[in-house]
């Protein structure tokens, strides 16, 4: 594996409730490479959004702790920018302010055309350079979102983090918005963490797969490398016996050794019950 540029270590968060502690997270080891492709599945409450947060800065971890690039992730910053499953674009703004508000924050000193230049390179690049001049409701879910990431982008960031970026699109939508997304990735080599519930998602766009334990006190119980040649084409891989057998691998944790692992803490918490 390459260089680390991404480096989580030992990383536990436990969030106090009116019932005491919840451990969130137990020591989750990661070491992600510039460029790569990292997604993360795992059933609800596994932790997921959690490892997401603490690695935009949003929460800090109780335990452990993120380098990027050889600094202390210690609050959010425009390195690390987030594309959430909800756009979240400004309503009274057009398309193209949107962006351009992004695009600010990082080059407060440019050129009005500097500026110019960099919104409508972003929103080439995600194929909405066609409608600079709407607002968010002239437009459908899915254009919504390929505003969302071009914003994302536009701050240049060294993790560009996705939270279920496509959760709420139709198929084709969703499908079309993939393979922009590897396209974009492509050109831009950025390092991407997304968290993801769809296993056919999960091979076909990343280089490795982080599959999560079962919360309370989750971690990472398996990590699978997707060794599929790119650029990857969807119609192709529906042949591919290589692309099955990763994605049954995928299967077989979440539904196989995760039901194990459930049935042995439940097994545990009795025990411990019936000997109070």
């Amino acid at each position: 594996m390459s260089k680390t540029y991404l480096d989580l270590s030992a990383v536990g968060m436990r969030f106090k409730t009116d019932k005491g502690f919840f451990e969130a997270l137990v020591d989750v080891n990661l070491k992600i490479a510039k460029g790569e492709f990292i997604s993360l599945i795992g059933h609800s409450g596994c932790g997921k959004s959690t490892v997401l947060n603490l690695v935009a800065g949003l929460t800090e971890a109780t335990s452990g702790g993120i380098i990027l690039d050889g600094r202390e992730v210690d609050g959010p910053g425009p390195e690390r920018s987030v594309v959430f499953q909800n756009h979240a674009l400004l309503p009274w703004l057009t398309v193209y302010q949107n962006v351009e508000l992004a695009v600010r924050q990082v080059m407060k000193e440019a050129s009005k055309k500097d500026v110019d230049e960099k919104v409508r390179y972003y929103l080439s690049l995600v194929q909405m350079d066609h409608a600079l001049d709407k607002k968010p409701h002239e437009i459908s879910g899915g254009m919504k979102q390929r505003v969302g990431i071009a914003r994302a982008l536009s701050l240049s960031p060294k993790v560009l983090l996705m939270d279920e970026p496509f959760g709420a699109l139709d198929a084709l939508t969703r499908a079309h918005l993939q393979d922009s997304v590897m396209e974009i990735q492509a050109e831009l080599n950025n390092t991407v963490i997304m968290i993801t519930h769809d296993v056919d998602e999960a091979v076909l766009l990343s280089d490795r797969i982080v599959m999560m334990t079962n919360g309370p006190a989750a971690t990472i119980g398996e990590i699978l490398h997707i060794d599929l040649p790119r650029p990857r084409d969807r119609v192709e891989l529906a042949d591919n016996p290589h692309y099955h057998h990763l994605r049954q691998q995928v299967l077989s944790f979440l539904y196989e050794k995760q039901s194990k692992v459930t049935r042995l803490k439940s097994s545990k918490h009795n025990q411990s019950s019936a000997v109070a």
